[in-house]
Protein backbone atom coordinates (compact mmCIF):
# COMPACT_ATOMS: atom_id res chain seq x y z
CA UNK A 1 0.00 0.00 0.00
CA UNK A 2 0.74 3.55 -0.79
CA UNK A 3 0.82 6.02 1.88
CA UNK A 4 0.29 9.43 0.37
CA UNK A 5 0.14 12.30 2.89
CA UNK A 6 -1.68 15.91 2.22
CA UNK A 7 -1.58 18.84 4.49
CA UNK A 8 -4.72 20.41 3.94
CA UNK A 9 -8.50 19.27 3.20
CA UNK A 10 -8.33 21.03 -0.04
CA UNK A 11 -5.17 19.29 -1.54
CA UNK A 12 -6.89 15.85 -0.83
CA UNK A 13 -10.17 16.71 -2.64
CA UNK A 14 -8.33 17.73 -5.60
CA UNK A 15 -6.11 14.68 -5.21
CA UNK A 16 -9.01 12.16 -4.92
CA UNK A 17 -11.07 13.78 -7.42
CA UNK A 18 -11.93 11.32 -10.03
CA UNK A 19 -10.91 8.00 -7.64
CA UNK A 20 -12.86 6.13 -5.81
CA UNK A 21 -12.23 6.86 -2.77
CA UNK A 22 -13.74 5.91 0.92
CA UNK A 23 -13.14 7.22 4.42
CA UNK A 24 -10.80 4.85 6.29
CA UNK A 25 -10.65 4.90 10.16
CA UNK A 26 -7.69 6.32 10.94
CA UNK A 27 -7.52 7.47 14.73
CA UNK A 28 -8.08 11.03 14.83
CA UNK A 29 -7.29 11.93 11.39
CA UNK A 30 -9.44 12.67 8.18
CA UNK A 31 -8.61 9.17 5.69
CA UNK A 32 -9.59 7.87 3.03
CA UNK A 33 -8.22 4.30 1.18
CA UNK A 34 -8.33 3.85 -2.64
CA UNK A 35 -7.43 0.45 -4.36
CA UNK A 36 -3.63 0.89 -3.88
CA UNK A 37 -3.68 3.45 -1.60
CA UNK A 38 -4.35 5.63 1.70
CA UNK A 39 -4.32 9.27 1.93
CA UNK A 40 -4.31 11.06 5.17
CA UNK A 41 -4.75 14.21 6.05
CA UNK A 42 -1.98 15.74 8.18
CA UNK A 43 -2.31 19.19 9.13
CA UNK A 44 0.72 21.83 8.27
CA UNK A 45 3.84 22.38 8.59
CA UNK A 46 7.02 19.16 8.91
CA UNK A 47 5.63 18.61 12.65
CA UNK A 48 2.19 17.97 11.65
CA UNK A 49 3.24 15.78 8.89
CA UNK A 50 5.52 13.50 11.16
CA UNK A 51 3.08 12.84 13.39
CA UNK A 52 0.14 11.69 11.15
CA UNK A 53 2.54 9.56 8.94
CA UNK A 54 3.79 7.93 12.12
CA UNK A 55 0.66 7.21 13.66
CA UNK A 56 -0.19 5.76 9.91
CA UNK A 57 2.67 3.78 9.47
CA UNK A 58 1.70 2.01 12.75
CA UNK A 59 -1.16 1.26 11.43
CA UNK A 60 -1.62 0.21 8.07
CA UNK A 61 0.38 -1.84 5.60
CA UNK A 62 2.73 0.41 4.14
CA UNK A 63 5.04 0.14 1.36
CA UNK A 64 6.03 3.12 0.39
CA UNK A 65 5.30 6.82 1.60
CA UNK A 66 4.66 9.93 -0.72
CA UNK A 67 4.31 13.56 0.47
CA UNK A 68 1.68 15.40 -2.38
CA UNK A 69 -0.02 18.37 -2.71
CA UNK A 70 0.58 22.22 -3.75
CA UNK A 71 3.87 24.46 -3.42
CA UNK A 72 6.03 27.24 -4.54
CA UNK A 73 8.05 26.78 -7.50
CA UNK A 74 11.24 28.83 -7.79
CA UNK A 75 11.26 31.54 -11.15
CA UNK A 76 13.24 29.81 -13.95
CA UNK A 77 12.93 26.23 -12.36
CA UNK A 78 9.35 25.80 -12.54
CA UNK A 79 5.93 27.60 -13.75
CA UNK A 80 2.45 27.92 -12.34
CA UNK A 81 0.77 24.20 -13.19
CA UNK A 82 4.07 22.46 -13.54
CA UNK A 83 4.05 19.05 -11.58
CA UNK A 84 7.51 18.60 -9.86
CA UNK A 85 8.98 15.66 -8.53
CA UNK A 86 11.54 15.32 -5.71
CA UNK A 87 14.76 14.38 -6.51
CA UNK A 88 16.46 15.07 -3.07
CA UNK A 89 13.46 16.67 0.02
CA UNK A 90 15.84 18.96 1.89
CA UNK A 91 15.33 21.07 5.23
CA UNK A 92 16.08 24.51 4.23
CA UNK A 93 15.65 26.11 7.27
CA UNK A 94 16.84 23.78 9.66
CA UNK A 95 20.03 24.68 11.36
CA UNK A 96 21.76 27.69 13.02
CA UNK A 97 21.91 31.79 11.72
CA UNK A 98 25.64 33.16 12.23
CA UNK A 99 27.29 36.65 11.11
CA UNK A 100 28.33 34.40 8.11
CA UNK A 101 24.68 33.68 7.37
CA UNK A 102 22.36 30.48 7.81
CA UNK A 103 24.48 27.21 8.88
CA UNK A 104 22.31 24.07 7.71
CA UNK A 105 22.37 20.96 10.23
CA UNK A 106 25.48 19.08 7.74
CA UNK A 107 27.72 21.94 7.77
CA UNK A 108 27.00 22.06 11.95
CA UNK A 109 27.59 17.76 12.05
CA UNK A 110 24.67 17.68 13.34
CA UNK A 111 22.45 15.19 10.67
CA UNK A 112 21.63 15.63 7.42
CA UNK A 113 19.94 18.06 6.02
CA UNK A 114 19.17 16.84 2.30
CA UNK A 115 18.08 13.06 2.10
CA UNK A 116 18.26 12.23 -1.99
CA UNK A 117 15.39 9.90 -3.96
CA UNK A 118 15.92 6.53 -5.31
CA UNK A 119 16.36 7.65 -8.89
CA UNK A 120 14.73 4.58 -9.81
CA UNK A 121 11.42 5.76 -8.01
CA UNK A 122 11.37 9.22 -10.09
CA UNK A 123 12.25 8.02 -13.20
CA UNK A 124 9.20 5.62 -12.79
CA UNK A 125 7.00 8.09 -11.49
CA UNK A 126 7.96 10.57 -14.11
CA UNK A 127 7.58 8.12 -16.84
CA UNK A 128 3.72 7.64 -15.15
CA UNK A 129 2.75 10.80 -14.83
CA UNK A 130 4.30 12.50 -18.43
CA UNK A 131 5.63 16.19 -18.34
CA UNK A 132 7.55 16.85 -14.40
CA UNK A 133 10.24 19.20 -13.39
CA UNK A 134 12.65 16.79 -11.54
CA UNK A 135 14.78 18.90 -8.21
CA UNK A 136 15.44 19.72 -4.73
CA UNK A 137 12.48 20.09 -3.24
CA UNK A 138 12.65 22.45 0.04
CA UNK A 139 10.51 22.20 3.55
CA UNK A 140 10.02 25.60 5.27
CA UNK A 141 8.60 26.38 8.32
CA UNK A 142 8.35 29.81 6.83
CA UNK A 143 7.04 29.86 3.28
CA UNK A 144 9.28 32.64 1.40
CA UNK A 145 7.80 36.03 0.78
CA UNK A 146 10.71 38.23 -0.60
CA UNK A 147 12.46 37.54 -3.73
CA UNK A 148 16.01 38.27 -1.42
CA UNK A 149 14.95 35.23 0.13
CA UNK A 150 14.00 32.84 -2.53
CA UNK A 151 17.36 34.27 -4.36
CA UNK A 152 18.98 32.58 -1.16
CA UNK A 153 17.32 29.59 -1.36
CA UNK A 154 17.78 28.84 -5.10
CA UNK A 155 21.11 29.23 -5.17
CA UNK A 156 22.11 27.50 -1.66
CA UNK A 157 20.29 24.21 -3.16
CA UNK A 158 19.74 24.59 -6.70
CA UNK A 159 15.97 24.01 -5.92
CA UNK A 160 12.82 23.66 -8.03
CA UNK A 161 10.01 24.51 -5.38
CA UNK A 162 9.22 24.94 -1.52
CA UNK A 163 6.91 23.42 0.96
CA UNK A 164 6.47 22.62 4.58
CA UNK A 165 5.64 19.18 4.76
CA UNK A 166 8.22 17.08 3.01
CA UNK A 167 10.84 16.39 5.46
CA UNK A 168 8.31 15.53 8.26
CA UNK A 169 7.08 13.13 6.03
CA UNK A 170 10.82 11.85 5.39
CA UNK A 171 11.55 11.71 9.26
CA UNK A 172 8.76 9.74 9.67
CA UNK A 173 9.34 6.62 7.28
CA UNK A 174 13.03 7.09 6.87
CA UNK A 175 13.39 4.57 10.15
CA UNK A 176 11.15 1.91 8.75
CA UNK A 177 13.01 1.40 6.07
CA UNK A 178 10.11 3.04 3.21
CA UNK A 179 11.31 4.54 0.15
CA UNK A 180 9.52 8.29 0.24
CA UNK A 181 8.76 10.28 -2.66
CA UNK A 182 7.67 14.26 -2.75
CA UNK A 183 5.58 15.22 -5.96
CA UNK A 184 4.04 18.97 -5.59
CA UNK A 185 1.98 20.77 -7.96
CA UNK A 186 3.02 24.89 -8.83
CA UNK A 187 0.34 27.19 -7.79
CA UNK A 188 2.81 30.49 -7.20
CA UNK A 189 6.31 31.66 -8.11
CA UNK A 190 8.45 31.32 -5.16
CA UNK A 191 9.24 35.47 -3.90
CA UNK A 192 7.22 38.38 -2.91
CA UNK A 193 4.00 37.09 -1.21
CA UNK A 194 0.96 38.74 -3.45
CA UNK A 195 -1.95 36.04 -3.26
CA UNK A 196 -3.35 37.78 -5.86
CA UNK A 197 -0.37 36.08 -8.31
CA UNK A 198 -1.49 32.41 -6.92
CA UNK A 199 -3.31 30.11 -9.33
CA UNK A 200 -4.88 27.48 -7.03
CA UNK A 201 -7.25 26.25 -9.77
CA UNK A 202 -4.33 25.43 -12.34
CA UNK A 203 -2.27 23.58 -9.35
CA UNK A 204 -5.52 21.53 -8.15
CA UNK A 205 -6.21 20.26 -11.53
CA UNK A 206 -2.21 19.58 -11.92
CA UNK A 207 -2.74 17.38 -8.69
CA UNK A 208 -6.35 15.80 -9.43
CA UNK A 209 -4.02 14.16 -12.89
CA UNK A 210 -1.55 13.27 -10.08
CA UNK A 211 -4.14 11.32 -8.38
CA UNK A 212 -5.80 9.82 -11.17
CA UNK A 213 -2.57 8.65 -12.64
CA UNK A 214 -1.15 7.51 -9.19
CA UNK A 215 -3.63 6.06 -6.35
CA UNK A 216 -5.43 3.67 -8.49
CA UNK A 217 -2.76 1.38 -10.17
CA UNK A 218 0.00 -1.10 -8.69
CA UNK A 219 3.18 0.92 -10.03
CA UNK A 220 5.61 0.13 -6.95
Amino acid sequence: MLLAVVATAQECRALLEGVTASPLELGPYRAFTTETAAVIISGIGPASSAAATAHALATLPVEAVLSVGICGGFVGAAEIGDVIVATDIVAADLGADSPEGFLAMGQLGWADDSHPIDPSLVRTVAELLGEVVTGPLLTVSTVTGTDARAGELAERHGAVGEAMEGWGVLTAALPHGLPVLEIRTVSNLVGVRDLTSWDLPSAFASLTNVGKRLLETTWL
